[in-house]
């Protein structure tokens, strides 16, 4: 029954991955049948992570109140029904507005999802769930060039992708009672959502905010998120810009660091049976700032391209196995509710880091690219380290589960 379950969680995340990418590889298509100015990829963008926050946010209080599976089924709702309502958009203020529960569902799942895996799976699970998302977010936009390379439009595109979605919808509705049976063999307790209990109090948000160490928790999920962001985004840039490299190929390399991301995490899936979280988040971290070392100096390319794959695999590991910790690190009383600031902060970090790097940029060049992630990583680490600290501290961890 728990290995049912587990399956469905994984199509869940496959789902939660392929609309990610899906705007950006229909926009060239989209921007001119709609008579939208270029820009407005980002406003779209900037609406659907808005969304993220605000549900990441209340996540936690929804999610207990209601449980994981029912979220998870609302939320599967709204996201295919917010990308039916793009296949059929007339103009971009409808895109606009079904951007809105785009992004309010899919950080309901992301957020309630981890959590569950965290308070019931082992950490090999974790990692997988992540590898998963990125089988999502790599397919999106393969379904999406499938129909703009024959005689369909990209709003086929998002139809079939939908028609995805609620296929899953359907699964989710028959599948329902798994969750509360799966929680309550596993011994589930209020924490989890999914078996109501009186004999916990409620936490108010200050309890979990206020936990010993959350800021530095949230500090390196913004720094983490960041760097993977901006990589993406402006690894290419880089590589044309100040090495010189074909824009096909650097389009290529920094898919390189993509497949580095998800393919570490396949691995890392099993290395959790011989590593604990805690090693495999230092050695991640250490590993992606030697990456991002290899980008600054002033070596040939090789050396360049090299560093963009190393930083992916160092990074594949540190946000499925910081999320794993979060029920030890704070306690399952405190768990869910700080899962959805750490998913938020997260959120946040890969919103606001890249473009203040393209801001940076243009007072300078986008030459100050590897800097910027090598200062990035490192505060990424620092934080972290910083966290462990506190946490190994008797009296402070015991302060960390039991802040009353």
């Amino acid at each position: 029954m728990g290995t049912i379950l587990l399956l469905i969680i994984y199509l869940a995340f496959i789902s939660l991955g392929l609309p990610d990418s899906l705007l950006g590889a229909a926009w060239p298509v989209m921007r001119p049948d709609l008579g939208a100015p270029i820009g407005m990829a980002g406003v779209l963008a900037m609406t659907v992570t808005v969304g993220t926050i605000v549900s990441s946010l209340a996540s936690g209080a929804v999610v207990r109140r209601f449980g994981t599976g029912r979220i998870t089924l609302a939320s599967c709702f709204m996201t295919a029904g917010a990308l039916l309502g793009f296949a059929y958009a007339p103009s971009i203020a409808w895109l606009i507005v079904c951007a809105i529960p785009l992004g309010l569902g899919g950080g309901a799942v992301d957020a309630g999802l981890n959590h569950y895996v965290a308070a019931h799976y082992k950490a090999h699970h974790m990692s997988w769930l992540h590898c998963f998302w990125g089988v999502g977010a790599t397919a999106g936009p393969m379904i999406m060039a499938t129909f703009l390379t024959g005689n369909a439009s990209w709003r086929d595109g998002y139809l079939a992708v939908a028609g995805i979605q609620f296929t899953l919808v359907i699964l989710l509705a028959a599948t329902l009672p798994l969750w509360g049976r799966t929680a309550k063999k596993q011994g589930a307790d209020s924490a989890s959502g999914e078996v109501p209990s009186q004999a916990e109090p409620p936490l108010g948000n200050g309890g979990a905010s206020k936990a010993k160490g959350v800021a530095f928790a949230l500090a390196s999920f913004l720094f983490y998120c960041g760097v993977e962001a901006t990589v993406g985004l402006w690894g290419s840039s880089y590589l044309v810009n100040a090495r010189g490299l074909p824009a096909d190929d650097a389009a290529f390399w920094v898919s390189i660091y993509y497949a580095g991301i998800t393919i570490g995490r396949l691995i890392t899936g099993f290395v959790t049976f011989r590593l604990s979280n805690l090693l495999l988040i230092r050695g991640g971290q250490i590993l992606a700032l030697a990456g991002a070392l290899l980008l600054l100096v002033p070596l040939p390319t090789g050396f360049s391209l090299a560093g963009l794959l190393i930083t992916g695999l160092g990074l594949a590991p540190i946000y499925p196995c910081m999320l794993h910790e979060t029920p030890a690190r704070f306690g399952g009383a405190l768990a869910q509710r700080i899962m959805g600031y750490q998913m938020a902060v997260a959120y946040t970090g890969s919103t606001l880091m890249p473009p203040l790097l393209g801001l940076l940029a243009g007072f300078s060049t986008i030459g100050i690219f590897p800097l910027y992630i090598v200062v990035s990583a490192a505060a990424m680490l620092l934080f972290s380290e910083r966290l462990n600290v506190i946490l190994s501290r008797p009296k402070e961890r015991s302060d960390a589960i039991h802040p009353y």
